[in-house]
């Protein structure tokens, strides 16, 4: 009724940095009785109370706040998106201002002993709104991706927040296609903007000084090598860690995404298969929809090659889902190439898959080959052109880079079965046909390859 002194004065208390937890807990258990009241015209006040810092307070606090949640979202969903950004606001280490001489750094409190606890509490305060509203995860899903931390944020920032995204498909599985989904988009920018090379140059670099520095320490500590002390170590030695900072970075949440991926495969030890199938089948749309189109991506697609050895059916159900795209002229070209390399070096270089396989995917690849030669010979597009036959160029390298890795394999125990095994594929024929092969694969595959033939 335009007298607002009162409820400045309550507003005032509540934004009080320094309210006792008895406060918080009374003020808490007003609003959980009036809940009807807090409307979209108390908004302000609604926000007052979602910045209490009630996460770092005792356990009654931290119930009552609990409860509070609960009646509100249930009461007045206008106030379900602020309580979603507000709990996801909790997934990375809070920030603490450090003052370095007059200026204000702000950084990631790293050192919260209390941090697993506080996720812990996050997570219970996501599943008990998604209790009270069915329709939090569509809510939800939008914050995720917005909260997502810049990639040049601290290790620990990344690796809290990825790892509490990957909890939330727990207990809201609807999420989990979406979740992977963004993880691994995010994954693979790391991926591309650090080119091998550069991660290469300075591991080298990083070697060569520090091998300066041990020269020059040399017989200082050969006398106090603890032997039963090196292995238990937790924190990273510098040795370990690795020395480009966004290959650190992707190291670090790969090594989460792959724990995720065991734990969720893995029963007690025991590889559970229905679990594992339909993680499975989440991975690999991720595979099609990202990794597939993407140019230059090194390490990130190491995910799928992983779920892939638990169990010989899954690298067989991949290496066909990788056929069914490359021998399908209505694909783009250019994925058709990708799933070639693909199963090039998922053949030439997953020691999980065994000579049987790799035979009756040569046996494929190679008949295919062959019937797309015949279909050139009478044509007119019957010569050397990577813009029209591209797929076919890709399969002939996917094919050779096998041969180069696994001859030994094809041709141990029985050399004369190996041998006419080999000749039955009939390879002269493909390298002497019009599209030549040779001219347009990697020289340094066809050089091995024509090595090992010979």
């Amino acid at each position: 009724q335009g007298e607002t002194a009162d409820f400045e004065l309550l507003k005032h208390q509540l934004s009080d940095p320094d309210i006792k937890d008895a406060q918080i807990i009374n003020w808490l258990h007003e609003f959980r009785a009036s809940v009807a009241y807090l409307t979209k015209e108390l908004e302000q006040l609604v926000s007052i109370l979602l910045k209490l810092p009630w996460l770092r307070r005792g356990r009654e606090v931290v119930e009552e706040y609990l409860g509070f949640l609960g009646n509100l979202v249930s009461a007045q969903t206008v106030h379900l998106r602020p309580c979603l950004r507000m709990i996801v606001s909790q997934f990375v280490p809070p920030r603490i201002t450090i003052r370095e001489d007059d200026v204000d750094i702000s950084d990631s409190d790293d050192d919260d002993e209390n941090l697993s606890e506080n996720f812990n509490t996050c997570h219970r305060a996501l599943q008990t709104v998604a209790r009270y509203v069915p329709s939090t995860p569509q809510f939800l899903m939008p914050i995720l991706v917005e909260n997502f931390p810049f990639i040049n944020k601290s290790e620990r920032t990344l690796e809290c927040y990825v790892h509490n995204l990957l909890r939330v498909t727990v207990y809201l599985p609807a999420l989990r296609l979406q979740i992977l989904e963004l993880i691994i988009e995010k994954l693979l920018k790391l991926d591309v903007s650090t080119p091998q090379q550069d991660i290469e140059d300075a591991e080298e670099a990083s070697n060569n000084s520090d091998s300066e520095k041990k020269s020059a320490e040399e017989g200082l500590f050969d006398m106090e090598e603890d032997e039963e002390g090196k292995g238990s170590s937790v924190v990273p030695s510098s040795s370990e860690r690795m020395a480009h900072p966004l290959a650190e970075r992707l190291d670090i949440l790969m090594t989460i995404l792959f724990s995720y991926i065991k734990d969720v495969c893995h029963v007690d030890g025991k590889l559970a298969i229905s679990s594992t199938k339909d993680l499975y089948r989440d991975l690999v749309s991720v595979f099609d929809k990202l990794i597939l189109p993407t140019h230059a991506s090194c390490h990130v697609q190491y995910f799928m090659f992983y779920i892939c050895s638990f169990k010989l059916g899954l690298a067989e159900a991949f290496l066909d889902h990788l056929w069914k795209k490359l021998h399908d002229p209505n694909n783009p070209s250019v994925i058709r190439q990708t799933a070639g390399s693909y199963i090039g070096s998922f053949l030439a270089r997953a020691k999980y898959i065994p000579v049987v396989t790799v035979k009756a995917c040569l046996d494929l690849l190679v008949n295919w080959m062959h019937k797309y030669i015949d279909n050139q010979d009478t044509g007119s597009n019957a010569y050397c052109d990577v813009a029209l036959h591209g797929p076919f160029y890709s399969t002939c390298q996917a094919v050779f880079y096998t041969l180069i890795f696994r001859h030994r394999q094809l041709l141990d125990g029985n050399l004369r079965k190996g041998l006419s095994y080999l000749q039955s594929l009939n390879f002269e024929r493909i390298v002497m046909c019009q599209l030549n092969p040779l001219k347009i694969c990697i020289p340094s595959v066809v050089n091995l390859f024509a090595a090992i033939t010979r």
